[in-house]
């Protein structure tokens, strides 16, 4: 079933330039090594050897090594580079943050102000075009919901980190074609509050968006927006109805809020709680599968490293180093998400992910059982990705786990949930 969401995806696919050989060239860019060879008869430099002296100076507040270092990072380093100079300009970036004791600003998922939405969503689509793992995250939850809501008359989706809810046109378009007509949809979206005096107002603003999306299908739709710490969101505020199907959607944000090393009371035990409080008939989760929430500095920024090597690899291995897009992707995602798990730390540091097997223990001891994964999704999300996307990401099973990775790293797991009643 087509999407459209996925439509400008294939635009963007078919202006891509051929080679001679007609084969497209994001499939075909050769890798770039770590060592470089400046000009005009410059040292060799290995930028991932120059980081991790200079991580270790940083470490020890070395003032005079790390900054020396960091010269010569910067120096090599660009955010226009290849893959392996992007990565180095922003860890230069962050440990420069870091060695001089900079504040982080308030947290938020959204994109600096200056960043325009329609340049968001244009990013997205390149993200969707060149990785797949949010378009099968996707799927997998959407294909999940509309399985589940057949002969529902009304279905309520508690969306928790909804950003720009780019996820849900592919599943109102579904909704829209299901054989008897549509069910009613009701989105609560929950998203952290922006600074200012509009705390709701992109929240808000996605709302609007989505609901012009279902008057053009013919959707009934009702949205809710929550903009608040979410580990004091009350059950009373949700407005869960009788008889309704109630679907808890969260996808790779639970890892925003505080764990167990920041505060006793973990906010993502609280909201784990309340989800299982609500008893709702399907909790749908992916996790950033990442284990670069140590305590210990070095070995937190050496975790950090191989994630984000492999993130901005995949946009070097498939993306011209000149597209805009890439340039936004990288500075307003990778990049700041990169620079806020090394800068920063106690409250101000957001971004906390844990391993899905983590995950799966906290979520049990949580009071939920883990469901098996559905064979026809499964088998979809691998077509799709056979068909679509280039040959070094995979997906694998662990367990009842739906794993994406890139040349054999593990980087998101999916999986759903039901609570278990006492």
């Amino acid at each position: 079933m087509s999407c459209p969401l996925y439509e400008g995806y294939q635009n963007r696919e078919a202006s891509s330039k051929l080679e001679d050989n007609g084969e497209v060239k994001r499939n075909n860019r050769k890798r770039i090594p770590a060592k470089k060879q400046a000009g005009n008869g410059k040292e060799m430099v290995d930028l991932g050897s120059l980081l991790t002296q200079c991580v270790q100076a940083v470490a020890v507040y070395d003032q005079r090594i790390a900054t020396e270092l960091l010269g010569k990072i910067r120096y090599y380093s660009s955010p226009y580079g290849d893959g392996t100079e992007r990565l180095a300009h922003y860890f230069a970036k962050s440990l420069e943050i870091r060695l001089n004791g900079t504040r982080a600003p308030l947290f938020t998922q959204i994109p600096s102000n200056t960043t325009l939405a329609t340049d968001v969503l244009k990013s997205h689509i390149l993200y969707v075009s060149v990785c797949p793992f949010g378009r099968i995250s996707n799927l997998f939850s959407n294909r999940n919901i509309a399985k589940l809501a057949e002969k529902a008359t009304t279905v309520h989706v508690i969306d928790f980190g909804i950003a720009y809810g780019f996820q849900w046109p592919c599943l109102i378009h579904r909704l829209s074609t299901r054989s008897g007509g549509p069910p009613k949809l009701r989105i609560t979206g929950i998203d952290f509050p922006q600074p200012g005096f509009r705390p709701a107002e992109r929240i808000e603003a996605t709302g609007r968006l989505l609901r012009r999306y279902c008057e053009n299908v013919n959707v009934p739709f009702e949205f809710n927006a929550i903009a608040k710490r979410w580990e004091t969101i009350r059950a009373e505020e949700l407005n869960i109805e009788k008889d309704e199907l109630l679907v808890v959607n969260c996808m790779y944000r639970l890892r925003n809020l505080p764990d167990d090393s920041v505060m006793l009371n973990s906010p993502r035990n609280m909201v784990l709680k309340l989800i299982k409080r609500l008893n709702p008939d399907l909790f749908i989760q992916g996790v950033v599968n990442g284990n670069y929430n140590f305590p210990f500095f070095i070995n937190r920024f050496r975790e950090a490293f191989f994630h984000f090597s492999a993130m901005f690899d995949i946009l070097e291995a498939n993306v011209g180093g000149e597209d805009p897009d890439r340039l936004l992707l990288e500075r307003e995602t990778f990049g700041r998400d990169a620079i806020n798990v090394i800068a920063y730390e106690g409250m101000e540091r957001s971004d906390r992910p844990e391993t899905y097997k983590q995950w799966q223990l906290r979520n049990q001891k949580a009071g939920f059982r883990q469901l098996s994964l559905e064979q026809n999704i499964l088998n979809r999300a691998r077509t799709v990705l056979k068909s679509d996307y280039h040959k070094d990401f995979d997906i694998e099973v662990d367990g009842k786990w739906m794993l994406q990775g890139w040349k054999g790293r593990v980087i998101h797991a999916l999986s759903c949930w039901k609570p278990v009643q006492d």
